[in-house]
């Protein structure tokens, strides 16, 4: 016997209505169509929506820099002796002045405009002064090195450079000149370099400190000009007047942010991103962080990544939040000092900086000193995946209890999924929640077909969100979006996840990375959800090892909690993983991180993904000499 039941007849209650409503059987969602898209630009939004409602409000605090550091006309800064502070009001200040300084600088609508600098006020200004004149924000990994940085200038003609002297071990005006004798005698706005043949202007910020260390910086290269210098402070001159115009005739799917995916797993490649991707997406994720003006967001994540620039800048200025930058680069003690001194609501970070504040938080508590953390209450943890035990003690540990977990990718403006404070307990640890507001995903297996709730599928996502492609190269484009029968267009993330019939997604791990056992497919992320649980092990790694009989078996890569003093063997942690989940997942291979071989750190980018190719790399190198199989001794910490 079948029933077919229409949403209109009578009979199916309201109850019933609900269940099927929630309740899924393929793994396939659509989000909800409400609140609906806006359609503004970035400048737009800012003069209408934040700046009408927000204008006194706090807008910045950059703790690692001096009051007044760009120079101009007095100050309030928040009525703060130090460090900078702006409202809204004179962040826009400053914003219009970069703007009316980027067109004295002959910057068009189009031209790409490239920044590698730490987490600055200057950033900040240049993420929207870009997009008022219609230039395109180039963001750029401060830790390239020359031929990267080289290759991506070029590989989307930068026009205008805006960098720091130094910033950690790389000193960017030094190696630029020494290897490119041209920037030397090249006069401002006529850079003739053959190895940069559409960059014009050099333009340096200064984070030194130090007013004669920076003129000795600058006199390495005669193009470069001060960022101060750059700067237009008079309202009523012809530029100001054509930043009205160049706003008012910007269209919200104009591409203004050029984001490089992470290259963990090959050269970077640069997404294009718009008005109407990244300012709805913003809105978004905020709302299921149920941020307010009243909220402090400590944005701890690099401002060349999605996460920083997005999730924490974009995010928090769109609902009228403030921005705190505790440094330029990732300090666990200035974070900390941060939370507690701007009395910040919410905290982001990838697992990495998370743990660097845990372990701060501890280390100030064993020694007598007190922490309050009282206003802390809500954030996101992104970027790779989240152990279970990590969300546990940032929730029991820092008072994060409406922490949010989001997933996406750079592709993807970058978040299609989030859980919320809503969401039980579970299901904001053990998965990514559910998917965005006018933003649809599948998953499908390797014949394109939708997979059952509860199997595993390749992460497909549609809406809004999808990037207009990577600049200037079709064939990639094509190789990840890809329309369907109904014309739709999807974007195939690499990721590999499970749906439960709630629509709650749990990210299993990246394709590439699954461990093909014997035929098994084994997830990394499961297992190191598992190892991290072990009060000994401060992170974990999970890659494939190459083996002659069942053509890969695991390797877990393990590096110790500082403070935890027991031994721990390769035996114990097979012992521990298959204690908890079926043996095939044991590692038959597991390595100790500056111990017997192997190297010291883990490698990651950046934003703090581990680059899972180079630890294979390390991982068949280490194996071929027989380091690190289970039954071989571990070497005790000192």
């Amino acid at each position: 016997m079948s029933l077919s039941l229409s949403w209109t007849t009578p009979t199916v209650s309201r109850q019933v209505r609900r269940y099927l409503r929630r309740h899924i059987t393929l793994s396939a969602v659509a989000g909800p169509l409400e609140p609906p898209l806006v359609s503004d630009t970035l400048p737009a939004y800012f003069t209408n929506t934040i700046l009408a409602q927000h204008a006194e409000r706090q807008a910045l605090v950059s703790r690692g820099e001096r009051a007044r550091a760009h120079g101009g006309p007095p100050s309030r800064n928040m009525d703060r002796t130090q460090p900078l502070a702006w409202d809204f009001a004179e962040f826009d200040g400053h914003i219009n002045a970069l703007a009316r300084g980027l067109l004295d600088l002959d910057v068009r609508p189009g031209d790409r405009v490239g920044v590698v600098m730490g987490n600055n006020s200057a950033y900040a200004c240049l993420q929207w002064a870009c997009a008022r004149v219609g230039a395109i924000l180039v963001t750029l990994n401060p830790a390239y090195r020359l031929p990267e940085l080289v290759s991506t200038l070029n590989l989307v003609g930068v026009s205008h450079l805006f960098l720091v002297p130094r910033l950690r071990s790389s000193a960017y005006i030094s190696m630029l000149a020494d290897a490119l004798p041209a920037l030397r005698h090249s006069a401002p706005g006529n850079i003739q370099e053959p190895e940069l043949p559409t960059l014009r202007h050099l333009v340096v910020v200064d984070n030194t400190g130090d007013p004669e260390l920076f003129q000795k910086e600058m006199s390495k290269t005669r193009c470069a000009i001060d960022f101060r210098e750059v700067l237009v402070w008079r309202e009523d001159g012809p530029e100001a007047r054509r930043v009205q115009e160049i706003a008012g005739g910007l269209h919200c799917d104009d591409v203004i942010n050029l984001q490089f995916t992470s290259g963990t797993t090959g050269a970077p490649k640069a997404v294009s991103l718009t008005h109407h991707n990244l300012l709805n997406n913003a809105l978004s994720i905020g709302r299921c962080m149920r941020l307010t003006p009243s909220d402090v967001v400590c944005n701890v994540p690099p401002l060349f990544h999605c996460f920083g620039l997005v999730l924490g800048n974009l995010t928090a200025w769109a609902h009228g939040s403030s921005i705190v930058y505790p440094a330029e680069t990732f300090d666990a003690r200035a974070t900390l000092d941060a939370l507690m001194h701007e009395r910040c609501t919410a905290l982001h970070g990838v697992p990495t900086h998370l743990l660097g504040v845990l372990d701060e938080v501890r280390r100030r508590r064993e020694g007598g000193l007190a922490i309050e953390l009282g206003a802390l209450r809500t954030g996101i943890a992104a970027g790779s995946p989240i152990p279970m035990e990590l969300m546990k003690r940032l929730i029991e540990q820092m008072n994060l209890r409406e922490l949010t977990i989001a997933f996406g990718m750079t592709e993807t403006s970058p978040v299609s999924f989030q859980t919320t404070a809503d969401d039980p307990l579970i299901k904001r640890v053990e998965t990514v929640g559910r998917v965005h507001p006018h933003v649809r995903a599948k998953l499908v297996d390797s014949n394109g077909e939708i997979v059952p709730v509860g199997a595993p599928g390749e992460i497909l996502i549609a809406g809004y969100l999808l990037q207009k492609g990577y600049w200037n190269d079709e064939a990639q484009t094509a190789g990840v979006m890809q329309r369907d029968e109904e014309g739709t267009l999807w974007m195939h993330t690499g990721d590999e996840g499970i749906m439960d019939e709630e629509g709650y997604l749990r990210v299993v791990s990246r394709i590439k990375d699954i461990i093909i056992r014997g035929g098994e497919n084994l997830f990394p992320v499961q297992i190191e959800n598992v190892l991290t649980e072990h009060p000994a092990v401060r992170e974990a790694a999970v890659v494939s090892v190459p083996d002659p009989r069942f053509g890969e078996t695991v390797g877990a890569w393990i590096v110790r909690a500082p403070h935890i003093q027991e031994s721990l063997t390769r035996a114990e942690i097979k012992a521990f993983v298959t204690g908890s989940m079926n043996p095939q997942n044991a590692p038959t291979w597991v390595w100790f991180a500056g111990e017997d071989g192997a190297p010291s750190e883990l490698p990651k980018t950046a934003s703090g993904k581990v680059m899972k190719h180079v630890l294979r790399g390390w991982s068949k190198d280490l194996a071929g000499k027989g380091i690190g199989a289970v039954g071989s001794p571990a070497r005790t910490p000192a």
